[in-house]
Parts: structure tokens; C-alpha cells; sequence
């Protein structure tokens, strides 16, 4: 049996490349890419690193008490804290969150609370500089180029 593999494996139909177990209680910021399935405690900010596909699924018995930013995001245990999901995010069944929900893409099933708002966020606009002595005229044709 080969303990260590280079392939990601499956929970719950989801691919995942960490797994923190239900026994494990991890104390700080976590940043991580790839699938990260949660079905222990975690009491920090979670990160997915920038520019790299990365998906967090909060299992029922999971919590966490911070923040969470990352692509896709589907919780069905606890969170204290804001979420921000750049892609989209799903409150299932068992979902309990204490926070605001950022999203793009939302689905929440039947049974999921959520105490706090959910916010709408547009996709992130490309935003234009105007360099010293150019007008928006000059600088939208740089732009271009």
C-alpha cells in the first residue's frame, strides 16, 4: 500500500489534496491549493493561493472561526467568519454560517442559515491608470496597445 500518492483522491465526489481529519484542530492561517476538504476545526484565515485553481469544501462536522477567500467554496458545517468565493460558493443542507457571503455564483439548499449578508460581487473589472501629463483619451489608447 502506498501511503504517499501523487494523485489527488476523492471524498464526497469532490477531488481533494488535503484533508484535515475530524481529531484535528489547526490554530493559525492556512493558505493551500488544489482541494482542501475540512472535517476537523480550524481557527485562523484560510487562503487559497493566487492564481492556482483551489476549491474548499467544509464538511458537516467541520468548523472553522475566520476568514475564507478562494475560488470555489461549499460548506456544509459551521463558520464563524466572512467568506469571499471569487467563483462561486454552496451553503448546503447543513450549512450554519455566522458571517457575510461574497460571491459571484451562489447556491444555497434547503436547511443552510446563514446569519449575515450575502454580498454580490462583479467579476473584478480591469482598472486603468492614468499616467502623470496624459489625458483618459491618451491613456485608453495605450491601453489598447
Amino acid at each position: 500500500m502506498n501511503v504517499f500518492k501523487n494523485k489527488s483522491t476523492q471524498r464526497d465526489g469532490f477531488a481533494i489534496d488535503t484533508l484535515i481529519g475530524p481529531d484535528v484542530v489547526i490554530r493559525g492561517d492556512l493558505e493551500f491549493s488544489g482541494g482542501l476538504y475540512v472535517e476537523g476545526r480550524i481557527v485562523g484565515k484560510i487562503t487559497a493561493a493566487e492564481g492556482r485553481p483551489a476549491s474548499l469544501v467544509l464538511a458537516e462536522q467541520g468548523s472553522v472561526e475566520g476568514e475564507i477567500h478562494a475560488p470555489v467554496v461549499i460548506i456544509n458545517g459551521t463558520l464563524a467568519g466572512d467568506v469571499h468565493a471569487s467563483e462561486r460558493i454552496e451553503l448546503a443542507q447543513k450549512a450554519r454560517v455566522e458571517g457575510n457571503v461574497h460571491y459571484t455564483v451562489v447556491e444555497m439548499s434547503a436547511g443552510a442559515q446563514l446569519t449575515g449578508r450575502l454580498v454580490h460581487v462583479q467579476a473584478q473589472a480591469r482598472v486603468l491608470t492614468v499616467p502623470e501629463g496624459a489625458t483618459p483619451i491618451t491613456a485608453a489608447k495605450a491601453a489598447k496597445a
